[in-house]
């Protein structure tokens, strides 16, 4: 990974929720980097020092099994952070995290987090929070997983990336899609080939482009708006709210 001191917050919108004063202790410590796509930040079991918050790449979660097989649970985006448990309660990694588009992250030391966690009560109601919203997501992920098909799945998973991502363009293949999924090849080749004949989407050299935003919409299933809305509506504080309210706003 290439480091970059910097204090730049901009686009990780976790970060811009947590009141002025707090950000402002946290500031000296926040550290830029660059990832590529399939690059591991923590293996599962692993011991995490820092925490991670997206400013333009997205991370994977992935729970991985005995046998070496692993499948996507939860992705985070500029809406969250990787490394918050750590921060809160334990330095351990229950997953393996992989980067799933490639970017920019802040990353911030579990102490200093720790510290403000400590010392804030907003800051401690805004991590529990975004716990909370991101098991949303996690319950969410495992009923999509074992109820809907590869096709609605794959449907589900683009929009997430087209939201997050700056182009149209998203370079993937199939082998990645089908191990973010656990599902084998030719099931996502299938799935894909259906979506680009009815003009959902174009595949061409490993780069996927939506090009029917409210069809793909369409033929997901309700697992993308749902957790669409859950982490909107964290993330949106309520009108009374106050930025710097000790007590929290949630």
């Amino acid at each position: 990974m290439d480091k970059k001191r910097t204090a730049v917050t901009r686009g990780n919108r976790l970060l811009g929720a947590i009141p002025p004063a707090s950000r402002e202790r946290l500031a000296p410590y926040f550290e830029q980097i660059e990832v590529k796509l399939g690059h591991v930040v923590c293996e599962a079991g692993g011991v995490l020092n820092h925490a991670y918050f997206p400013n333009g790449a997205v991370l994977s979660l992935l729970t991985v099994l005995e046998n070496g097989s692993a499948i996507e649970t939860a992705n985070i985006g500029r809406e969250g952070a990787f490394g918050l448990f750590a921060a809160m309660y334990s330095r351990t990694s229950f997953n393996r995290s992989l980067v799933q588009l490639q970017g920019g992250l802040i990353r911030v030391p579990i102490k200093a987090l720790q510290s403000e966690f400590e010392r804030s009560q907003h800051v401690r109601n805004l991590f529990v929070s975004y716990s909370e919203t991101q098991l949303t997501q996690i319950q969410q992920t495992v009923a999509c997983n074992s109820m809907h098909t590869t096709q609605e799945r794959i449907c589900r998973w683009l929009l997430m990336m087209h939201d997050r991502a700056d182009g149209e363009d998203l370079a993937y293949t199939h082998e990645f899609l089908a191990e973010m999924m656990g599902v084998g090849r030719k099931s996502v080749t299938l799935a894909a080939q259906t979506l680009q004949r009815a003009g959902l989407i174009g595949y061409r050299r490993g780069k996927m482009q939506v090009l029917d935003r409210p069809g793909l919409e369409k033929a997901s299933c309700e697992c993308y708006a749902i957790v669409k809305e859950r982490f909107d509506a964290f993330l949106t504080p309520p009108p009374h709210a106050v930025q710097d309210d000790t007590h929290g706003r949630l």
